[in-house]
């Protein structure tokens, strides 16, 4: 993946790209556990939810900087 994406003569951090994708993944998995009762279980859900998303999005970003 390029470190650079143009956009409409933009040119934009991949990690734009990759922060955008991380929230989409990361609302696919919110729903998928809320669903099954996980955040009953949690002390702060939305601590949890924040965590989920870093977590995501961290994984995804050091694909593009190792």
């Amino acid at each position: 993946m390029p470190r650079e994406i143009a956009f409409h003569g933009v040119l934009l951090p991949s990690v734009a790209a990759l922060f955008l994708l991380a929230m989409l993944l990361t609302w696919g998995l919110d729903r998928l556990l809320a669903g099954s009762g996980v955040y009953r279980h949690a002390w702060h859900p939305s601590l949890l939810r924040m965590g989920l998303f870093a977590c995501v999005f961290a994984g995804m970003a050091l694909t593009v900087y190792p």
